[in-house]
């Protein structure tokens, strides 16, 4: 079937790749060229038409992982990348754990070799060719493998796409030998079938602890229910409002656009967010969903001491995640642990369903319905003063020179408010979140593992997966994080990709000033020198400039309400009408 589309038959090992990749349905591969992958480079573009899947063209390996990370998550499908040998999967790495905390589904092909020493040059194909190369990643991805012939590639390649797939998701990475990509194919080699590979259903959760969790929730006088990454399955979301609903339960939705993925819509009058502090220490039960961090979920930190509070030491705790099947001794990406009074082990979706069901049985017979009415008319009143208090905020913030994160965010969503927006990356501090109509469906969530270079790569994933569609792509671009790859801007440019890029540029890696300014108080030292090796002001990078030099439209920099204005009327155009990426550098106060 597969290959009936192709133009020639399959003569090659790196022709059988490209012939598994459709198979698995990619529609694009992400890579900067490299020299030990050149067999599949050939027959991605010679046997495979550049189609289906089609190449995109990245400047640096950071880049193309990250582009993969954001298409997965925009999606629901993983996306190949591919490295090229120690080196490029050196510079990979920082990209593949961002995915990996994330949980998000990559494929990861890399070149290497020729693992056979008699057939290397001198000098470049040694120093380029490591005992086992996966061993770089292996303790941030979720399998590997370097199959040893033609003949063990489709196994190893249906194994990683399937690993890759299972909950709890993640990247996997597959080592090629570069003689094995060369290799010409002696007879022609089957495909798996792969609707009988296809990854198992994920766990539902014990029933008995269902029921356990259900009883609990509705004998709770104030129950309390914690989201994280729930929103990376959109079904989930009518189930957690029904059950928030049912339970009269305000909800805090930790998915804010630096962690996780946003779960519930900020109109909902039982969203009650902002006052996460207050509600733990009023809770006598708390729901945790797919909350990875339950330690700084439920805590406080000083950041001076290092010390975390808990904000409770009354509240029940039940959880319902998969983090227990995600562990890796290398990084500590399991968190902190923290007792638990019930944990179900489960697919939080699935367990979601079943749980709303078994808490509308037992409400049919319990009497208390007019104190959860009451209940859900206070917290709704909550709901309302927190969502007028941040609208006053930013209104007397308007005349702000910088502009006020609340003030560039409440520009840009008068921009793009009736238009059918996704916001690729950033929060404007969390003030997209209290100012738009904030749906966990419009929004794709932070890096995952806070590594630098993330936003902008991930912004093009997205934007690619959306190309087409109708939907305008908004990144709100931090500088900092832009400047580690610059150079997806030429992808950008070179791919069309629609993409509205609002920098949100401080001129600094001001989360580290705010460190250096508490250490310097608690040391009694000179406060005034805490952006000494951290402002990027001297000079400032003209991002503008910059942009229009690989073939972007640009703007900046922009430090007034009005020409902001103007500019994102101007930037729009250009995106909507010329289908062409936007960049406006929007110089902002430091928080």
């Amino acid at each position: 079937m597969i290959r009936a589309e192709m133009s020639i038959p399959p003569r090659y090992g790196s022709d059988l790749v490209v012939d598994l990749l459709r198979a698995v349905g990619m529609e694009y591969v992400a890579f900067n060229p490299g020299a030990t992958f050149r067999g599949i480079h050939d027959s991605l573009v010679n046997y495979g038409g550049n189609r289906a899947p089609e190449i995109v063209l990245c400047c640096h390996e950071e880049i193309a992982i990250s582009l993969a990370h954001g298409y997965a998550k925009a999606a629901g499908q993983p996306m190949a990348a591919i490295t090229h040998n120690v080196v490029g999967l050196q510079h990979a790495s920082m990209a593949i754990f961002n995915a990996f905390c994330d949980r998000v589904p990559i494929l990861v092909l890399g070149g290497t070799g020729p693992m056979d020493t008699t057939k290397r040059r001198p000098w470049i194909d040694w120093i380029h060719t490591a005992l086992v190369q996966g061993s770089l990643v292996r303790d941030y991805v979720k399998w590997d493998d370097q199959p040893a012939s033609v003949a063990a590639i489709p196994e190893a390649f249906v194994r990683a796409w399937r690993i890759a797939m299972t909950e709890p998701q993640g990247p996997v990475y597959l080592c090629l030998d570069a003689a094995l990509q060369e290799e010409r194919l002696e007879r022609a080699m089957a495909l798996p079938d792969l609707a009988r590979f296809a990854p198992p259903a994920p766990p539902q959760g014990d029933p008995r602890a269902l029921e356990d969790a259900a009883r609990r929730l509705c004998e709770a006088e104030s129950p309390l229910i914690v989201v994280e990454s729930l929103g990376r399955r959109p079904q989930a979301g009518a189930a957690l409002q029904r059950l928030a609903d049912l339970l009269a339960a305000p909800v805090v939705d930790l998915g804010d656009g630096h962690r996780g993925r946003a779960s519930f819509p900020n109109r909902h009058p039982l969203d009650l967010s902002g006052a996460k502090r207050e509600l733990i220490q009023e809770s006598d039960l708390i729901l945790a969903l797919d909350v990875f961090d339950l330690q700084g979920a439920l805590g406080e930190v000083d950041r001076t001491t290092r010390e975390v509070r808990p904000l409770s030491d009354r509240a029940a705790l039940i959880t319902i995640s998969l983090n227990d099947y995600a562990h890796r001794s290398w990084a500590h990406t399991y968190l902190s642990l923290v007792p638990v009074d019930l944990a179900i082990a489960a697919d939080a979706t699935l367990a979601l369903g079943a749980l709303v069901e078994l808490v509308e049985d037992r409400l049919k017979k319990d009497p208390r319905g007019t104190a959860r009415r009451a209940r859900a008319e206070r917290l709704g009143a909550r709901h309302r003063a927190l969502a007028e208090q941040w609208r006053a905020t930013a209104e007397r913030q308007r005349a702000d020179r910088p502009l006020a994160q609340s003030v560039l965010a409440a520009e840009v969503w008068e921009a793009i408010k009736t238009e059918d927006w996704i916001l690729t990356n950033g929060t404007a501090n969390g003030w997209v979140r209290r100012l738009w109509d904030w749906m966990p469906e419009r929004t794709c969530g932070g890096s995952g593992g806070a590594g630098l270079g993330y936003g902008l790569g991930a912004s093009l994933g997205v934007t690619l997966a959306h190309r087409g569609s109708g939907k305008l792509c908004v990144d709100l671009q931090s500088d900092g994080d832009l400047l580690y790859v610059t150079s997806g801007l030429f992808t950008a440019a070179h791919h069309r990709l629609p993409l509205l890029m609002v920098m949100c540029n401080n001129r600094s890696y001001y989360n580290d000033e705010e460190h250096q300014e508490r250490v310097a108080v608690v040391r009694g030292r000179a406060v005034e020198n805490k952006g000494i090796g951290i402002r990027i002001d001297d000079p400032a990078p003209d991002f503008a400039t910059i942009a229009r030099g690989f073939g972007v439209y640009a703007e900046g920099p922009l430090d007034e309400r009005a020409e902001l204005q103007a500019a994102l009327t101007r930037a729009l155009r250009v995106v909507k009408e010329d289908g062409l990426p936007a960049l406006l550098d929007v110089v902002i106060q430091a928080r």
